[in-house]
């Protein structure tokens, strides 16, 4: 007997036997099983995916002798021709061969008569979309309302030249390209009832070069057969289908993972030997790229394509998102100037050398748990931390809560009033108000703050019982405001009323900023508004939690509120316009702010030491690539003639000449002239780069305007009585990047 090929061989014999067509299978068999059977089917797919054995398979079900049934028999005789291709009733057109209108309409003519031997006859048209047009047209009456002994199954390749008309008559199924580990299990079961000895290598080669075809696959394995003397191995494939060995592409890899520009070029040159197709190398990496983001992203999704999952489970370990990232682009834009580049082999390795040249350093990311903190003043002193000022008033609030008595109403008129009062405070942005400076009210001699802030941020949050209290002590600091706070109550219930509109209005003023001014005096003009205020807060335990404690020398703005007591009880509806018209005073304690001392080279006996070299750094104006290697180093040694600098192992690649002398031109024009080395070494454990602290800062920024933002007492009112949730990840804080 002659030699029958595999795909020919192992052909499905029904639809329990069909290989990853599930979804065509199931609706099928549910419409045999129940009857429901339509007199047109269209089957769509690329070749080889079994689109005319799903039409056999369903003519055997249709003309079975044992009945109609999902399940033929196999054994009768017409299952047995039908799968000999010798079915009388089974009339198979290769549309492609007739794709004239005579042809068509002498395939029609035959349409009505019954069929000789079977139940139904069966017309299998195959690559249908080769019809003419005038064909199309012959068959469509036809087609719409066929005779009931008559079915009509097409199969073609490319149905969008099919005209509407025809797919509109027609149930269709689209058939799915087979996935390369479906190829390679049911190359392993037919090789095993074969008898045939395999290596799983390399039925994965068989199954990529199969391109989503399973009569690919059976006929590339036939000759893989052939080519490896009754054996199918790796090497054998590889060498058949030309392609590249896969071990290659992971020593490239391997090379990346380690930065070692050496032994990539080293292994270029011995890939070079086999003559590759160098587009093809790259292709492979990108795809290798990939899969190692699917490991690092979802290790479970990652599939054994080459038989090489765990290597690239280890592999993605050693790489970052960014790198893999990365290096994907850079492989699909070399691919793209491949063309252009002088030859293919230098294509290849100038494009490995731009994945280490540009390989990203590491990105900040948001901290999700709190950072040590330095300090509460660390961030009042920065001009962005403007969000800490609510973390602080509500404790104050609560402090008060305690002391309050019997004023409801004076103490919600009360911010209207005051707010004019304190000038410098009515501009101030900045709210931040430590936990340590609420601990004032509870002295013997209350501050002035009580007065104003504890009113505003009651009214505004709606605890209005909270501040009855608040004006009797402020009465003692401020001389003229007792008596003149006693006329409020007329205007306090208007002031609930507009609470909501006035929401930016509190956070902008932010009467309780005296202590906020207080730790922000090293900041701009507009943000030393509020200092003269805090003179008039006498409170030793504030000016001890305070690390900027040059701002509490500034009074004399005491007074200043007194007069203006007056004003907003004379105008008592203006309560929203009033703190508006006071930006005029702010210029005075201008000069407060002014001495903003900008970073010095600090240094140790005309030595630079390192702790100097992480305050010199951020003025060095240095940028790109040579910014990015000095912030990755550290200073070893500086004898006063000569300095040593170290830089980290990861930024060796793209350490250059040119780089060096950049820094040293850039010390020199901060007063630092130096011979200057700079040495790659790993760095000691311990010492911070000017990089990782920067990172660092970032992060303590980021937490601090995140406990902010939570401590804020409207924040806590939405999560509570809205079911709001505060983001931390889209939280930016706003104090300024000195780096």
């Amino acid at each position: 007997m002659s030699y029958q090929v595999l795909a020919r061989k192992w052909r499905p014999r029904n639809f329990h036997e069909l290989i990853g067509q599930e979804h065509v299978s199931r609706a099928l068999v549910n419409a045999l099983d129940q009857g429901r059977l339509h007199h047109a089917y269209l089957f769509t797919g690329t070749r080889g995916v079994g689109k005319t054995t799903l039409a056999r398979i369903l003519a055997k079900c249709l003309n079975c002798e044992e009945g109609v049934s999902s399940r033929p028999c196999g054994v009768c005789g017409t299952c047995r021709e039908i799968d000999e291709g010798r079915f009388v009733d089974l009339i198979e057109v290769d549309a492609a061969s007739r794709t004239k209108v005579e042809d068509t309409r002498e395939l029609l003519d035959n349409v009505q008569y019954a069929p000789t031997q079977g139940r139904y006859k069966v017309y299998l048209i195959d690559e249908v979309h080769m019809l003419s047009t005038h064909s199309f047209n012959a068959l469509l009456k036809t087609l719409e309302e066929p005779p009931p002994h008559v079915k009509f199954l097409l199969a073609t390749t490319d149905p969008q030249k099919l005209p509407v008309t025809i797919l509109s008559r027609c149930l269709q199924f689209t058939l799915k390209n087979m996935p390369p580990v479906r190829v390679v299990e049911h190359l392993s079961d037919i090789l095993a009832r074969e008898e045939v000895s395999f290596e799983e290598d390399a039925l994965w080669l068989l199954g990529k070069a199969a391109d989503g075809s399973m009569r690919d696959a059976m006929s590339l394995t036939d000759q893989a057969i052939a080519f490896g003397h009754g054996q199918v191995r790796r090497e054998d494939v590889a060498a058949m289908l030309g392609t590249l060995d896969h071990r290659h592409v992971l020593a490239l890899l391997e090379c990346l993972a380690s930065l070692d520009a050496a032994s990539l070029l080293a292994e270029v040159a011995t890939l070079a030997e086999q003559g590759p197709d160098y587009g093809g190398v790259l292709d492979d990496m990108a795809s290798v790229f990939h899969r190692l983001a699917i490991a690092q992203m979802v290790p479970s999704a990652l599939d054994n394509g080459h038989g090489d999952r765990d290597a690239l489970l280890a592999l993605a370990s050693r790489f970052t998102g960014e790198d893999v990232q990365l290096y994907y682009q850079i492989a699909l834009q070399g691919r793209g100037d491949m063309a252009n580049a002088p030859d293919a082999r230098t294509a290849l390795e100038m494009t490995l050398l731009r994945m280490l040249a540009f390989r990203p350093q590491g990105v900040p990311r948001p901290a999700q748990t709190p950072l040590p903190m330095t300090g509460q003043a660390e961030g009042a002193n920065a001009p962005g931390a403007q969000a800490p000022a609510p973390v602080q008033q509500a404790p104050v609030q609560q402090a008060s809560v305690h002391q309050a008595s019997a004023q409801q109403a004076p103490v919600q008129q009360a911010p209207v009033q005051e707010a004019p009062v304190q000038p410098q405070q009515a501009p101030a942005p900045q709210p931040a108000a430590p936990a340590t400076e609420a601990q004032p009210p509870m002295a013997d001699e209350p501050p002035p703050w009580a007065t104003e802030d504890v009113p505003q941020d009651a009214r505004d949050a709606g605890f209005r019982d909270v501040a009855q209290d608040v004006p009797q002590p402020a009465a003692a600091p401020v001389s003229a405001p007792a008596p003149e706070q006693t006329a409020a109550p007329a205007q306090a219930p208007a002031a609930p009323s507009s609470a909501m509109s006035r929401l930016s209005a509190a956070f902008g003023s932010a009467p309780a900023q005296p202590e906020a001014a207080e730790s922000s005096a090293p900041q701009p003009a507009e943000m030393a508004a509020p200092q003269p205020a805090e003179a008039v807060p006498a409170a030793p335990e504030a000016a001890e939690a305070e690390t900027s404690a040059p701002a509490q020398p500034e009074p004399a703005a005491s007074p200043a509120p007194e007069p203006v007591v007056s004003k907003p009880v004379a105008n008592e509806p203006a309560v929203a316009a009033q703190p508006m018209p006071e930006p005029a005073p702010a210029p005075e304690p201008a000069p407060a702010a002014a001495p903003t001392p900008a970073p010095s080279a600090p240094s140790v006996d005309g030595r630079l030491n390192h702790a100097a070299w992480l305050e010199l750094f951020p003025s060095l104006g240095l940028g790109g690539i040579t910014r990015n290697i000095g912030a990755h180093c550290l200073v070893e040694h500086d004898d006063g003639t000569h300095l040593k600098l170290r830089l980290d192992p990861a930024q060796s690649a793209m350490m250059a000449e040119v780089h060096q002398d950049r820094i040293r031109k850039a010390l020199a024009g901060q007063g630092v002239e130096r011979v200057l080395e700079i040495s790659v070494a790993p760095l000691p454990e311990g010492l911070e780069t000017p990089h990782s602290r920067r990172i660092r800062l970032l992060g303590e920024r980021h937490v601090r305007a995140v406990e902010a933002l939570r401590a804020d007492p409207h924040i806590q009112s939405m999560e509570q009585q809205l079911g709001a949730r505060l983001i931390e990840e889209s939280v930016n804080s706003f104090e300024p990047d000195d780096f």
